[in-house]
This record gives structure tokens, C-alpha cells and sequence, in this order.
């Protein structure tokens, strides 16, 4: 059993990510914003993408999921 750490870079795009699912959340649970979406949610798409870039995990989902189940953890580490 190991404990994951994340690094700064690994953090941001992760609490970016939670913050793009809640946007999506919010955005698509009202009826009078749902229709324009796009609009709503192109800025944390495009920091979500940013993030991720940054700390190198563009086309590495599992590894995102991971680190973000890490940081919703008690504590924000968890074995891995």
C-alpha cells in the first residue's frame, strides 16, 4: 500500500477538473442555461484544459480520476 502525493501542477488540474463538473452540474440542472452551455462552460473547460497540460496529464484519464479521488479524500492522500 502506497500514499499518492500530489504535486502542485497534479492539485491544480485536479481541483480545475472538480470545479468544470460542478460548473457542468450547475449549468445543466437549470432549464434557462442548459440551452447555452457552451458559453457557460468554455472558461473552466479552458482551465481544466490548461491544468492539465501543465501538470502532463493531457490524455491521461485514469490518472486524473485518480488524483482527483485523492484529493476528495479525508485528509487529500490516499493509498493507492
Amino acid at each position: 500500500m502506497t500514499t499518492t502525493t500530489l504535486t502542485m501542477p497534479e492539485r491544480a488540474a485536479a481541483q480545475a477538473y472538480i470545479r468544470l463538473l460542478e460548473a457542468t452540474r450547475a449549468v445543466l440542472a437549470d432549464p434557462v442555461l442548459a440551452p447555452m452551455a457552451g458559453a457557460y462552460l468554455a472558461s473552466p473547460m479552458a482551465e481544466a484544459d490548461e491544468a492539465l497540460r501543465r501538470a502532463g496529464l493531457t490524455g491521461n484519464e485514469a490518472r486524473l480520476l485518480h488524483l482527483v479521488s485523492v484529493l476528495r479524500s479525508a485528509g487529500g492522500a490516499a493509498s493507492s
